[in-house]
């Protein structure tokens, strides 16, 4: 027996990972039962591992224990500092030779490593999932238990991971971090910014089977297969009239309502719908963006084009 594998004597019988104390083992089964015997007593959350409720403690007190020699900057987690002295050293410690990457801590690189190797090391026990990082597992556990540990601090809203929640409080910041190179747009949340992007490239993925029209969005696509079907499942209360869009109940129900959300600031008129509010800033701006391809008239509606477009077919 070699001196590593004596080192290494308790050893998981679900996913055959091994530890040299068996201190370590009885905290690592608890990813595969998911017990959490460690709970904060002042928000309530639960952490399978001392040291992980130790750590989360801090968040409470402020605590800052770990502090980078070098700029004084101080961290609640070891880890956390690990990280930040990469910014100094220039260097991740931990290199992946299959694709390059660079990984602040061994953990990380670990869990990197099965993406190459196909390893599924953490198995929900609820639904037999598997996944190969252990964040992923957690998050994954929380849909069974419905655990929203990550409130929003301006409105109380829960979520289930912390990136959820970051995201959220761009609603009330109004915070666009995503920025298009190409136009100057900017976006709340990178997926919106890579949905932009097709629109300067062309890339329209989502295609109907039926007539071939093509979309930016799958959203775009589901909206525009109810044409086919013929599929309305926007219903208003009132007079119930029904839509295939739910931004089309939208605008029927300022029908009733008599609202008029949209004001040009030039000549005070309103409207109750954006489209026949950006129609009428045209009358303003003299824009006319529908031109016909066979004599070159322009109109500043599509509609009107259209009607045009009858006296070449005739």
């Amino acid at each position: 027996m070699s001196k590593l594998t004596e080192l290494k004597a308790f050893s998981c019988t679900i996913c055959e990972s091994s530890f040299s104390k068996k201190s370590n083992l009885n905290s690592h089964m608890r990813v595969h039962t998911g017990e959490k015997p460690f709970s904060c007593e002042i928000c309530g959350s639960s952490f399978s591992r001392k040291q992980h409720y130790m750590t989360h403690t801090r968040v409470h007190t402020g605590e800052k224990p770990f502090t980078c020699e070098i700029c004084n900057f101080s961290f609640s987690a070891k880890s956390s500092l690990k990280k930040h002295m990469c910014i100094h050293t220039g260097k991740n410690p931990f290199s992946c030779k299959t694709c390059g990457s660079e990984f602040p801590t061994k953990r990380s690189f670990k869990e990197h490593m099965r993406t190459h190797t196909g390893e599924e090391a953490f198995n929900c026990q609820l639904c037999e999932s598997s996944f190969c990082y252990k964040s992923s597992l957690i998050q994954h556990i929380r849909t069974h238990s419905g655990d929203k540990p990550f409130p929003c601090e301006i409105c109380g809203v829960s979520f289930s991971q912390k990136s959820h929640v970051n995201r959220h409080k761009r609603t009330h910041t109004g915070e666009k971090p995503f920025s298009c190179g190409i136009c100057a747009s900017s976006f709340s949340e990178k997926s919106s910014l890579t949905i932009h992007m097709r629109i300067h490239d062309g890339d329209r993925p989502f295609i109907c089977g039926i007539c071939e029209s093509s979309f930016y969005h799958e959203s775009n696509l589901t909206k525009h297969m109810r044409v086919h079907t013929g599929e309305k499942p926007f219903s208003c209360g009132t007079c119930g009239s029904s839509f295939s869009q739910k931004s089309h109940l939208n605008d029927h129900m300022r029908v009733h309502t008599g609202e008029k959300p949209f004001s040009c600031e030039i000549c005070g008129s309103s409207f109750s719908r954006k489209q026949h509010f950006k129609n009428h800033m045209r009358l303003h701006t003299g824009e006319k963006p529908f031109s016909c391809e066979t004599c070159g008239t322009s109109f500043s509606e599509k509609s009107n084009l259209t009607k045009h477009l009858r006296i070449h077919t005739k």
